[in-house]
């Protein structure tokens, strides 16, 4: 009986698909051994790849291989080698883009096999559409050693797009390329078109084929992939029925509630604004840190309540690295603040790598700032700077931008906008001395930060313990107006005669801020 009748048995499952590597086994390992375990661990589907092997080597390995996956229910594929394929009856193949075209393949295989393709761009996922394969292998997603890539690395951030143009088809979606179980949950929650399309798998080689215990590997992936589609349906943003009365009530619980946790906030900040940002943090009742080293951010990532990464001097770029991705693994809220990032290529450059490394919770920044990380060419920037009237629909840009980032986003200005890519918020609070004081917009993600480690606090006590990120949204917002009403009230005081006199005055006034003067001044409309 051929085995591609396992088809007929279930749907495919693509969540864990190993990719075969004996090269990788770890010393003393069988790779029989291997692959049993790796099958307990939870692979629902295997490839069997051997690239530098003689035909009778590979056909032994794949029949060998096919063995165990009959035993367990799971179907085997072939990179590249019909002929293979063809002599074991194999499920299917998988094939890349210099491999034997998709029409010939099929015209070879017997009906229902499998046939699978590399993509590494929007073009050859089109053409995979028009071809009618039954998934595509997206990547590489990250850097990896287990083949020499020939193609750029698609980064996380990247698969989306390509998602984007696979929904309406029967096509599943698989990434690929340096996957493991320390970046899985970024490649997840970062590979999901604007629509909200999530990868149907990932494939993986060296996290499993390399380890010592394939089984606790493959059962560990597992574990992450399937809490991440238990979440999925809010994984983007809240769908709570936001109005402004709620909006005001939370932020003043939460203004409430920091003072009474008092969460440690780390701050990889520019040496410009690092003073005041760190009385900003004290002010509002939190306890500021302003670590950069990355030998310290595992450590600090387990006590924290939030990260800020602040590149306006970007000068530690390799701790802001190593500390957002421990703080994603570690469910701290990662609030990012890419000052100036339209001035310069490796400013851009930066930002990109940041955001395909870990996955920010917020993303907050003026008009042109924000433009330049969406790479709209509507507002454009002078420095740290916009320059012009804005977005004409600041609105729907802000909402845009949140879903294709998949965290909230806060837009700074006269007026300042907030989207979690389903609710649009509306803020009009602030004095104008507010733009004539340096680093004003760099308290305003200081104090965004300290809001969001107050509602990720209070969300894990409120919920007796369980890991979840709170409402990031109401985090922003406070944190928005908690430096606006205090911006209002320092400058209607008797003693600010002027930005000189303004700025401790803003202190006091955060100190000062109070639930009361919350819900008297915030002026808030929830606008979509």
């Amino acid at each position: 009986m051929a085995s591609h009748q396992i088809l007929n048995e279930k749907v495919i499952d693509y969540s864990l698909y190993l990719v075969t590597g004996r090269d990788l086994l770890p010393p003393g390992k069988s790779y029989l051994e291997s692959l049993e375990q790796s099958l307990k661990g939870g692979v629902k589907i295997v490839q069997i790849r051997e690239k530098s092997v003689d035909t009778a080597e590979f056909l032994k390995v794949a029949r060998e291989s096919q063995i165990l996956c009959k035993k367990y229910k799971v179907p085997i594929l072939i990179n590249d080698r019909i002929d293979i394929a063809l002599a074991m009856h194999a499920d299917g193949v998988h094939l890349g883009q210099t491999d034997m075209p998709v029409s010939i393949a099929r015209g070879l295989l017997p009906k229902g096999s499998i046939i699978g393709v590399s993509c590494n761009n929007v073009d050859e996922i089109k053409a995979a559409i028009k071809d009618r394969v039954d998934y595509v292998g997206i990547g590489a997603v990250w850097g990896t050693k287990t083949k020499e890539l020939t193609s750029p690395i698609v980064s996380v951030r990247g698969v989306g797009e390509m998602l984007n143009h696979l929904n309406g088809t029967h096509i599943k979606a698989v990434a690929i390329g340096g996957i493991k179980a320390t970046n899985l949950l970024r490649t997840l929650h970062g590979s999901v078109s604007t629509s909200g399309r999530a990868l149907d798998g990932i494939a993986v080689v060296s996290d499993i084929v390399g380890s010592k215990d394939p089984l606790d590997a493959s059962r560990r992936l597992c574990d992450i992939f399937r809490e991440f589609r238990n979440a999925l349906p809010t994984s983007v943003a809240s769908h709570h029925p936001y109005t402004p009365d709620y909006i005001k009530a939370s932020a003043s619980r939460l203004l409430e509630d920091l003072k009474l946790i008092n969460p440690l906030v780390q701050q990889i900040t520019n040496i410009v604004v690092a003073n005041q940002s760190a009385n900003a943090t004290l002010a509002l009742g939190a306890s500021p840190i302003m670590a950069s080293a990355p030998e310290e951010m595992e450590d600090l990532s387990h006590v924290i309540g939030s990260l800020l990464v602040n590149f306006g001097t970007i000068k530690d770029k390799e701790g802001m690295l190593v500390g957002g991705h421990h703080a994603n693994l570690n469910k701290k809220p990662v609030i990012f603040d890419p000052v100036g990032v339209g001035a310069t290529r490796f400013r851009r450059a930066a930002a990109d790598e940041l955001l395909n490394t870990w996955q920010a919770s917020v993303i907050k920044g003026n008009a042109g700032e924000l433009a330049a990380l969406a790479k709209s060419d509507e507002v454009k920037a002078k420095g740290v700077d916009s320059v012009g009237t804005g977005f004409a629909d600041p609105g729907r840009f802000v909402k845009q931008l949140a879903l294709t980032e998949r965290c909230v986003v806060v837009m700074t200005g006269p007026t300042d906008w907030i989207s979690d890519g389903v609710t649009v918020v509306r803020l009009d609070n602030g004095n104008k001395l507010l733009a004539d004081i340096t680093g004003s917009g760099c308290m305003v993600g200081t104090c965004v930060a300290v809001f969001c480690a107050a509602a990720a606090s209070s969300a894990v006590q409120r919920f007796e313990g369980k890991l979840v990120s709170g409402d990031m949204l109401c985090g922003a917002v406070a944190g928005v107006l908690a430096l606006t009403i205090a911006s209002e009230l320092a400058a209607a005081r008797s003693d600010v005669r002027g930005t000189g006199t303004f700025l401790p005055a803003l202190i006091d006034e955060l100190y000062n801020l109070t639930a009361a003067k919350i819900q008297q001044y915030a002026k808030i409309e929830v606008v979509g």
